[in-house]
């Protein structure tokens, strides 16, 4: 059956008559149902970011409540007043909800707008110093000159000629250039600064994933779109002469077949920084085949080496079940003899340094990356500038509160990993429990021992608490509890706070998942 979605009645009758043949005679049926999204991935999404020409179109048409409203009144079914009243009683017990929503604490997004000055199309030589660095060179850091920095901001205002970026867009650019200026550098920009660092060395940068190139929860937007035409800009392609080049690519809804293609390229393409991105990190779940016979193998089997990148978004922020884990556990198992590099960064500069470094490390192995969802855009997440101009990957970071007691002072640790660590920083503050010091774990694997150790030998008397999101049975706890030595702990035992166990990764409802994360900070503390 060929419907037509602008005509709900035939919708109906139609749905009625398959079901109706399908139990009388056992027949499979197709139900073409002839339609079009109007609103991209969801109802906050802006489509016409990506498909400028296409959903120019879309917004001239008449919704399918007008089209059916229409339909009626010309057959003489309906009143143009009763469906007018039909539409307001419709708008106002939307209007209620809304209102409802936001007095219980929704969000608000706020959308700029303003003028950019593409400042001319030259481009700028790196000098010849700078190009090329080999991490095995003594002295090689992952930080980059403030003039690479700025270049790479000031590209993002170089729009080209006859370019009509989407008003949305405009305001990212902008923002994204008074970074580099002002500081308080979010996780988009810190990626930008990483790739086009990386290209201005001549190290070439391959992305591909689900909507990578916008980003699942559009934070990266690496390719932009004429909002007149469609035609694309990638800006880190113009940074310096004679440049590397980033290939971003938005892969189909699948896994196993790109995952194992990007492995491919990885292998035959080791001076190429190769990245594969799940939309959500469990999305990969279907190319554990992939994983467990190639990623995590391939060396001890075939002595075949790869430096391929998994980035995976992880977070529990009530999204549900398949949302929320990227299954830190399996990853774990699979680590062994030094097979792979696990981190899981709290900061754009950390992941700045972490991407960095594994385009040059040798010799090569794969990093899985669990990346962070609300630290995207959250405020209390971003970096400073200094941050990328100076440093490395920091496998640990400690205490950096000057409150928290010292010493024989401090009654309880919290050694922790990823997007907790804003909500336990919250929590303490409210509570004033400034006895209570925080450790974050941002490398999973291999285990940085030491790190955790010289954290932990500067308060010997307090107790120690591995606090994770995930359920008991899942994340970082059993492997942290079956490799750290007891000398690391200072003779102390391990606790644990978390999820209980549980089949599922996590709640089904943002209100059970409140619940328990408000249940999980009051036995923290």
């Amino acid at each position: 059956f060929h419907v037509n979605a602008d005509d709900p009645a035939s919708v109906v009758e139609t749905a009625k008559l398959a079901f109706e043949f399908r139990q009388e005679f056992h027949k499979d049926v197709i139900f073409d149902l002839n339609c079009y999204r109007r609103r991209g991935h969801n109802e906050g999404d802006d489509p016409s970011m990506t498909q400028p020409v296409l959903y120019s179109l879309v917004g001239k048409l008449p919704t399918t409540r007008a089209v059916y409203a229409s339909n009626l009144i010309g057959r003489g079914e309906l009143d143009e007043e009763t469906a007018a009243e039909a539409l307001r009683g419709y708008q106002e017990e939307l209007g209620k909800i809304f209102q409802e929503t936001r007095e219980k604490g929704g969000w608000q997004a706020e959308v700029e707008h303003g003028k950019a000055n593409p400042g001319g199309d030259t481009r700028w030589v790196m000098p010849a110093a700078q190009r090329h660095r080999n991490i095995t060179l003594p002295g090689w850091e992952s930080s980059i000159s403030p003039e690479e920095m700025k270049r790479i901001g000031e590209a993002h205002l170089r729009i080209p000629t006859g370019f009509t970026p989407h008003p949305k867009m405009l305001s990212l650019l902008q923002k994204r250039e008074e970074m580099v200026r002002s500081g308080h550098i979010d996780w988009g920009m810190a990626e930008m600064l990483a790739y086009g660092s990386l290209l201005m060395e001549g190290t070439s940068v391959r992305l591909a994933g689900q909507d990578c190139r916008r980003g699942t929860f559009a934070h990266r937007h690496a390719v932009l779109h004429d909002h007149a035409n469609g035609r694309e800009w990638t800006p880190l392609n113009f940074l310096t002469q004679g440049q590397a080049q980033l290939h971003i690519y938005d892969s189909p809804l699948s896994e196993y077949g790109p995952l194992g293609f990007e492995y491919g390229y990885s292998v035959e393409s080791p001076e190429t920084l190769v990245i594969w991105e799940a939309q959500f990190g469990d999305f990969a779940n279907c190319a554990q085949a992939i994983i467990d016979e190639f990623v995590c193998s391939s060396y001890q089997k075939w002595n075949e080496r790869s430096g391929l990148v998994m980035l995976l978004p992880h977070g529990y922020e009530g999204q549900g079940p398949d949302h929320s884990s990227a299954r830190i556990e399996r990853y774990l198992q699979l680590a062994a003899q030094d097979n792979m590099w696990i981190c899981q960064p709290s900061t754009p500069a950390n992941n700045f340094h972490m991407l960095r470094t594994q385009a040059y490390a040798r010799p090569r192995r794969p990093l899985i990356a669990f990346e962070p969802k609300q630290l995207l855009r959250l405020p209390a997440a971003a970096s400073q500038v200094e941050e990328f101009l100076s440093g490395k990957f920091m496998p640990v970071f400690g205490e950096t509160d000057a409150r928290v007691a010292t010493g024989a002072d401090v009654k309880k640790v919290l050694l922790c990993s990823g997007r907790l660590y804003y909500d336990l920083v919250k929590a303490r503050e409210d509570k004033q429990a400034w006895d209570t010091a925080i450790v974050r774990v941002e490398q999973l694997y291999p285990l940085p021992e030491a790190e955790i150790a010289a954290e932990l030998a500067k308060y010997p008397s307090a107790q120690v608490v591995w606090a994770q999101d995930e359920p008991a049975n899942q994340g970082y706890w059993s492997y942290l509890a079956l490799h750290i030595s007891e000398e690391a702990l200072g003779g102390r035992r391990l606790n644990r706070v978390s999820r209980p166990e549980a089949a599922a990764p996590s709640a089904g409802s943002m209100r059970l998942h409140k619940q328990e994360n408000a249940e999980l900070l009051s036995q923290l503390f």
